[in-house]
């Protein structure tokens, strides 16, 4: 072996590495939950639903709470509760409609953002805590994003993965205008529009679903994914047999496929629906306050296939609502915290670190109540 092959060899082996951890058990930990009162605008009622969390590390200071999007579950946030569990109180919850968590009969209006920040609330409120940190990706980080809004007096800080701040200053959008500029959000219309039989293709094979999705930089896939309007894993029809989700061990992916086995993705699709998005929207327009004082971390991946998030984070013009945003990207896909969590997290803690006396003193309960940018 050469010289430079050597060196080669050696760089590579730095790299996996840099990239390895320790793989996470999310049998593990004991889930908790909560009875949140949730409306069901079909049916014209208010009733309970359950909601399902875990409670890291319960005596520490300062809490976080984790809040994952599409198709996800608490325990894609395993990277951050393995470095983080000895610092912070962490709280990571299944979204309604996801694993064990409940979700009214009417999906299609039933789940705006602001119904949903309301199960953040519950669920801090459960486990008695008054104050908070919101972490949260892909539509979690606009669960995150609209719990700040709406609720300065609990979530004083905030961290929004992968997507940012997508703000109700302007008018409503809908799918069919979003795609026209961004194609590879073309499945969205089949979401909104084809709901019933986008939850039947996705059931039809729930392991495989999930491989199609969860896709990394080093194992994309294929260039037609998501431009569908009436599919959405018909481009991996060639595919065979679909490899493993690239950055979960054999045991975490068991365990995705049979928390979303529970109840398939009949409940999931709560974020694409025009009557959600559409309340989510008026919601907003109507209180008219779209800015957010608290600090903001924007962590943005540059390889994701979906859309190029900085360009859209500038398009929006987010830094005129967000004065106190800090906005950080990083190589990744769509799923940068569990792609790369060594970058991620040390991105993370240097965040955390500088908040300083910004971050309030927390309420103990008896746990049983109801811009600048850095490329890297």
């Amino acid at each position: 072996m050469s010289l430079f092959s050597f060196i080669c060899a050696l760089c590579a082996i730095g790299n996996l590495a840099d990239n390895f951890v320790a793989a996470f058990d999310p049998r593990e930990y004991s889930l908790r939950s909560v009875k949140c009162p949730a409306v069901d605008r079909a049916l014209g009622k208010v009733s309970d639903i359950k909601i399902e969390y875990i409670d890291v590390n319960p005596a520490a200071e300062t809490t976080v709470l984790m809040v994952h999007g599409w198709p996800s579950l608490w325990s894609s946030w395993g990277n951050q509760i393995d470095e983080f569990r000895n610092d912070y109180h962490l709280i990571a919850m299944d979204v309604r409609g996801f694993g064990g968590s409940a979700h009214p009969e009417d999906v299609q209006s039933s789940s705006t953002l602001a119904d949903i920040t309301a199960d953040l609330t519950c669920v801090l409120e459960h486990v008695g805590v008054s104050a908070a940190i919101c972490l949260g990706h892909d539509w979690g980080a606009e669960v995150c994003y609209e719990a700040a809004r709406r609720r300065p007096d609990i979530f004083f800080a905030l961290v929004g993965v992968t997507v940012p701040y997508l703000h109700a200053a302007g008018p409503f959008i809908d799918s069919v205008q979003l795609t026209a500029s961004m194609p590879k959000l073309a499945y969205q219309i089949f979401f909104e529009k084809n709901t019933t039989d986008a939850v039947k293709e996705l059931n039809k094979d729930i392991r495989r679903s999930l491989r199609a999705t969860l896709r990394s930089v080093d194992s994309p896939p294929p260039e037609l994914f998501l431009t569908s309007e009436s599919t959405f894993v018909g481009a991996w029809d060639a595919v065979s047999e679909i490899p493993p989700i690239p950055f979960f061990s054999e045991e975490e992916e068991d365990y995705f496929v049979e928390r979303f086995s529970q109840q398939g993705f009949d409940k999931s699709l709560i974020f694409y629906t025009r009557g959600n998005r559409y309340g989510t929207w008026q919601f907003a327009q109507a209180q008219g306050n779209y800015t957010i004082p608290q600090p903001v971390l924007s962590v943005l991946p540059l390889n994701d296939p979906v859309a190029d998030w900085l360009f859209a984070a500038e398009f929006l013009k987010v830094t005129h609502l967000l004065p106190q945003l800090t906005t950080k990207t990083m190589k990744g896909a769509h799923w940068p915290h569990m792609e790369y969590p060594h970058v991620f997290n040390a991105i993370l803690r240097e965040w955390l670190d500088g908040l300083g006396s910004r971050v309030p003193g927390r309420v103990y309960g008896d746990g049983d109540g109801g811009g600048l940018v850095d490329e890297l």
